[in-house]
């Protein structure tokens, strides 16, 4: 491995579709940064599965993401840690109801830090290592920043405004930096108990026209497809949903 080979650093990325992503731009040759915040177990499984493949090709860096400190802390770690940084994917991100009456400040003030904060400074610190090397954001959107999923304003809102951030950033910072969006439908469902119900997940699927859940592959590929394969793409967000959206 050479020191050219590039770097992407991937939020919340020790399992699920954040390790997944990571492990197909390392199969792309890439060297990548597993950010964790709390699964600090998950994580250095699959940097030595991955170093194990190909040596000193990836690390694990540990940050909350709703401490600014942290997140300005790990945009230098990641930049610093090879001398340069090719890709950010903001993929971290908390999921659960708010009822409006309901709704705690905690509530709020986690999922905007979480959600919506952290992914706007993470690109910040990380903004001269990616403009050095020409590089490109990917922000893990959702199909309901769009059209919104009941009890859920705080996460809809927050996903809206990345959704926003994401076409402002393609404008604002092209031409060094190219700034995509993927917009999953129903591939994992949430790992919390009753964010999704049983009788709500068979009525999404009834209503997604490829009648199934996706696999985190197909986020994964949409991903790498717009870091790696798509230099003339920017400001867009694909909805990867099965056609989920057609029938909101």
């Amino acid at each position: 491995m050479t020191t050219e080979a590039p770097v992407a650093l991937i939020t919340g990325s020790a399992h699920r579709l954040g390790a997944r992503t990571a492990e197909r731009l390392h199969e792309r040759g890439w060297r990548v940064v597993i950010h964790y915040r709390s699964r600090r177990e998950q994580a250095e499984a699959l940097v030595a599965r991955l170093n194990e493949a190909r040596a000193d090709s990836a690390i694990a860096l540990q940050a909350d993401l709703t401490r600014l400190d942290d997140v300005h802390r790990l945009g230098k770690e990641a930049a610093a840690r090879w001398g340069h940084l090719n890709a950010l994917i903001n993929n971290a991100s908390d999921f659960y109801p708010t009822p409006t009456g309901e709704a705690s400040r905690e509530d709020w003030d986690h999922l905007m830090n979480t959600n919506l904060r952290a992914p706007f400074f993470l690109l910040q610190t990380c903004l001269p290592a990616l403009r050095q090397s020409k590089g490109s954001v990917v922000n893990l959107i959702d199909i309901y920043s769009e059209k919104p999923l009941g009890n859920h304003p705080i996460y809809c809102a927050t996903k809206a405004g990345l959704a926003a951030m994401t076409r402002s950033w393609a404008k604002d910072l092209a031409p060094e930096l190219r700034v995509n969006g993927v917009s999953p439908g129903a591939i994992l469902w949430p790992e919390n108990e009753g964010a999704i119900d049983k009788g709500y997940q068979s009525a999404i699927l009834e209503k997604t026209p490829l009648a199934t859940t996706g696999q985190p592959d197909d986020i994964a590929g949409a991903i790498v497809f717009l870091v790696c394969d798509a230099p003339f793409v920017t400001g867009q967000i694909l909805s990867v949903d099965g056609g989920r959206s057609l029938n909101m």
